[in-house]
């Protein structure tokens, strides 16, 4: 049980996704502050901190078998994210800890320092079957609190001892840092990286991805990757009708100039928490576009604000979605960009010895 109030934080505060603390969907109880016209403290702007906690996992790889989604494993070094994505599909997942998907998935945050510990030893267990490992399937693996935790950073060296494939997907320039290591996997094909890119206008980045990189810096991204030979994609997510859905060319071609070979562009999804959370802001950020919008997004999701059925989820239907799948389509030809994912080599996983291993007498 939760009685935890919404809290509301004025229009006026910066550097956050959502402007409230809505109650997650499994708590029984919420509540609300109401005005009851004796205001005797003026209404100062909350100051939001950033909270991160350290969560012991038990297991560290977690699997899927949805039809909709191109790998089978996954790792999330962290939970909740400070990048504040508005639209972030990841969001409801804070309501299983008794937390908001609003304001509390932005500023209280979980890691996993034994996450390189508990992946050494899921690889080496001797029923493991190896396939590509996915980061950043969820929330960002390279946010910014990776600087000071380097979880993903450690995972990364224990799949190249161990000749593990991985992809990542992620919106930071912080994934730099790791070019070394991540060039030396992608010259055996162990490797590869998409990259985020929403809009090319800094306005709308700043209003929907508050502390993501900006646009010009996700392109600098996609070409340092790709010239040091990392087989680099553009993701350009999420559509969003009457916003930025209009960039989809630009973001495509621009990415294809910096050096990106592939690309991928999922629509809008609003499950549970996520739709009013994205109904507030746009109405708080765009109230000339938001019936249009969501009008859209309904047309797409089958008259719903979302639809999570695996065929439709990334793509939806309706006529609007389907002229995006088209124009999707046609540029990417034109562009000669790909569409799929690259097949990474399995055949090479290869656990290393023990460090405590005794050394063969012949060696």
């Amino acid at each position: 049980m939760s009685d935890r109030p919404l809290i509301k934080t004025p229009p006026a505060a910066k550097g956050r996704g959502t402007a409230n603390n809505l109650a997650g969907r499994f708590a029984e109880l919420s509540s609300s502050r109401e005005s009851d016209g004796w205001q005797t403290e003026p209404d100062e702007p909350v100051r939001l901190i950033t909270s991160a906690t350290p969560e012991k996992a038990k297991s560290i790889i977690a699997t899927n078998q949805s039809p909709d989604i191109p790998f089978s494993q996954s790792i999330n070094p962290y939970r909740g994210c400070e990048h504040g994505c508005i639209y972030c599909y990841a969001r409801p997942a804070h309501a299983y800890m008794d937390l908001s998907p609003g304001l509390d998935f932005e500023t209280k945050l979980f890691y996993k320092p034994n996450a390189a510990e508990l992946l050494e030893k899921t690889l080496r267990k001797k029923n493991y079957q190896c396939s590509p490992i996915a980061l950043g399937a969820n929330t960002d693996p390279y946010q910014p609190l990776e600087r000071e935790k380097g979880i993903t950073q450690s995972l990364l060296q224990v799949m190249q001892a161990f000749r593990q494939p991985v992809t990542i997907i992620t919106k930071s320039q912080l994934i730099l840092r790791d070019l070394p290591l991540l060039a030396e996997m992608a010259q055996e094909n162990l490797a590869q990286v998409a990259i985020s890119v929403t809009t090319l206008d800094n306005t709308l980045k700043r209003k929907l991805e508050p502390r993501t990189a900006g646009p010009s810096a996700r392109l600098r991204t996609i070409e340092q990757l790709s010239a040091a030979g990392i087989p680099t994609a553009v993701l350009a997510a999420p559509m969003i009708p009457a916003l930025n859905d209009s960039e989809l060319e630009a973001i495509l071609c621009a990415a294809h100039k910096a050096g990106a070979v592939r690309a991928a562009y999922i629509l809008l999804r609003l499950p549970h928490e996520v739709a009013p959370l994205f109904r507030e802001w746009l109405a708080l950020h765009y109230p000339e576009k938001a019936k249009h919008v969501m009008s859209l997004v309904q047309q797409s999701r089958a008259g719903k604000d979302y639809q999570s059925d695996f065929s439709q989820r990334r793509t939806g239907t309706g006529v609007f979605a389907q002229l995006l799948q088209r124009r999707f389509q046609v540029a990417i030809k034109k562009l000669g960009l790909d569409h799929r994912r690259l097949d990474l080599d399995c055949s090479q996983f290869k656990p290393p010895a023990p460090p405590n291993a005794q050394q063969d007498l012949f060696s």
